[in-house]
């Protein structure tokens, strides 16, 4: 649209932290294959910063900090799979990292990751139901996910859409903070 305030073209990069730069290379690029693109030392010891690709164009980084506080399930991120605990976590936190997959290949990606050792979700039909979620495949679901960790514990999702949107998926109103 040429009255857009801002012109977005995706995402550059979400920037994570991570505890061992080594562990984080190894599960990114080697068992998830996304090359590793860009490494920075940062200035002064204060830690490194690495961009990995994972497709269409954008990007995922790590920050490693030797000094960093380890994260707190359940406040800097999620506890656990959804599956497992609690999905809640802080304001301003990162609650789970989603990856664009093709909707023909999920079952076999949740394979792969097994084969790797890698616990994770069954296959979850997101729909429109009270819960959210479909035992079956039908022409309400929206998107079908599987969700695994990181080694240091970020939860992410293979993702796939399964339908277009429409101007009806939008028929929520936005909740307002109670204080």
């Amino acid at each position: 649209m040429a009255d857009q305030e801002f012109e977005f073209q995706g995402i550059n990069h979400l920037a994570l932290v991570c505890k061992d730069m080594q562990v984080t290379v190894d599960f990114y690029s080697g068992v998830l294959g996304m090359p590793l693109v860009k490494t920075i030392e940062l200035p002064a010891g204060m830690g490194q910063h690495f961009f990995f690709d994972c497709g269409g164009g954008d990007h995922l980084a790590f920050f490693w900090f030797p000094e960093a506080p380890n994260g707190i399930p359940g406040i800097s991120a999620p506890k656990g799979r959804p599956d497992q605990a609690e999905l809640t976590s802080a304001i301003g936190s990162m609650n789970h990292v989603a990856f664009a997959v093709p909707a023909d290949k999920i079952e076999h990606y949740r394979l792969r990751l097994i084969d790797h050792g890698i616990a994770c979700t069954e296959v979850a039909n997101h729909d429109n139901s009270e819960f959210g979620l479909s035992a079956e495949m039908h022409p309400g679901v929206f998107v079908r996910s599987i969700y695994f960790q990181d080694p240091d514990g970020i939860l992410l999702e293979f993702a796939c859409w399964t339908s277009p949107f429409t101007p009806a998926d939008v028929a929520h109103a936005p909740a307002r903070a109670s204080n």
